[in-house]
């Protein structure tokens, strides 16, 4: 059976409607991108689904995505972007991936076992506060932790007004919690690393399977990775969740903004240090460092903070400029090596 929806369900907003034109407003059909294939999109309008062959004319999409069709019912236009979630590609080329497009509250997804991580949470973050999207921190396997609090107050000593809630993924009524960020024509994402239990969420929140589960691994806590593309889905409460695999390899790029918001307590003491171009390391006059000796900041924080820094420097270097970076090391390399076998020949 084909079920039609609104615009406003599928979650349109004066932004999108600002636009358009008159006669594309009456010609050009508004559709969602729900779903993403190598060569093909599925997209929702008033009407339902329908798919749409990518062609090398089209912007780079994702899923999230509002464009309008023509007449015929195919690509005319995409419309600007609410928000975008991007990340540098998997693997050691420089190149963007786009995550998500549109969203209005991230689900950033850690379990409640030795597999939590600040650093992560905080690189997840970095990713939401550049995109100036809400961030909701979502704590799962409640059912298998005794002490939930002292995990709710490690996330809070990153921001105390960090929105955070403790769920049981499997049980309906705990998951229920989340429905005030799931309302109608309101978009959903997730955000989390493999195991942490998004896709046994989604499928309580949508009331029906749509995601393959498996259990964790005993020895780790670590879960094994299922979800393997990005779909948005249509929610019994009326909002739209989008699902995202896995980030097995989430690197930052152009996210300097995202990462000083995460840290923001450290972008406003390192202003107050003596010297602008303070390491915070043994530097006289260094705000960082005091607050760091009179217990204010933890240095984990400050540490986590210059490695997402360096991180996202590094991967928004262009191809070029790495291959020629990588180019002179080698020939660095070559001339001590040269110069040691002439001392040994000597």
């Amino acid at each position: 059976m084909t079920n039609f929806y609104s615009l406003s369900q599928l979650g349109w907003q004066a932004f999108f409607q600002q636009q358009l034109s008159l006669e594309e407003w009456e010609d050009c059909p508004a559709a969602r991108i729900i779903g993403q294939e190598k060569s093909t999109i599925t997209v929702l309008t008033t009407d339902g689904k329908q798919s749409i062959d990518l062609t090398p004319g089209m912007p780079v999409l994702t899923v999230g995505d509002w464009i309008l069709l023509d007449k015929t019912r195919r690509f005319h236009r995409m419309l600007d972007r609410l928000s975008l979630f991007s990340r540098k590609a998997a693997g050691t080329k420089v190149a963007t991936q786009l995550i998500a497009a549109n969203i209005d509250t991230v689900f950033v997804v850690c379990s409640l076992n030795q597999d939590f991580n600040l650093n992560r949470i905080e690189r997840y973050l970095a990713l939401v506060n550049e995109a100036k999207v809400e961030p909701v921190i979502i704590l799962t396997k409640l059912d298998c932790c005794e002490n939930p609090d002292d995990f709710i107050q490690q996330v809070q000593t990153i921001n105390p007004h960090l929105m955070v809630a403790t769920v049981n993924s499997l049980d309906p009524e705990s998951v229920s919690k989340l429905e005030p960020w799931c309302v109608t024509g309101k978009t959903v994402a997730f955000l989390g690393s493999s195991g942490v239990g998004k896709s046994t969420l989604i499928n309580t929140l949508l009331g029906h399977a749509v995601q393959q589960t498996s259990a964790i691994r005993e020895d780790d806590a670590k879960g094994r990775h299922t979800t393997t593309g990005r779909t948005l889905h249509m929610l019994p409460s009326g909002g739209l969740l989008l699902d995202t695999p896995g980030m097995r390899e989430l690197q930052l790029a152009d996210c300097e903004q995202g990462i000083g918001d995460t840290f923001s307590e450290i972008s406003e003491l390192a202003r107050q240090c003596k010297f602008s171009d303070c390491q915070h390391k043994q530097e006289p006059g260094c705000a960082v460092r005091a607050a760091i000796n009179n217990g204010t900041l933890d240095e984990r924080r400050l540490l986590n903070y210059q490695k997402l820094l360096r991180e996202q420097a590094i991967n928004r270097e262009t191809l070029a400029e790495k291959r020629a970076r990588d180019r002179n090391l080698g020939k660095f390399y070559r001339s001590v090596q040269e110069a040691s076998q002439r001392m040994k020949n000597e």
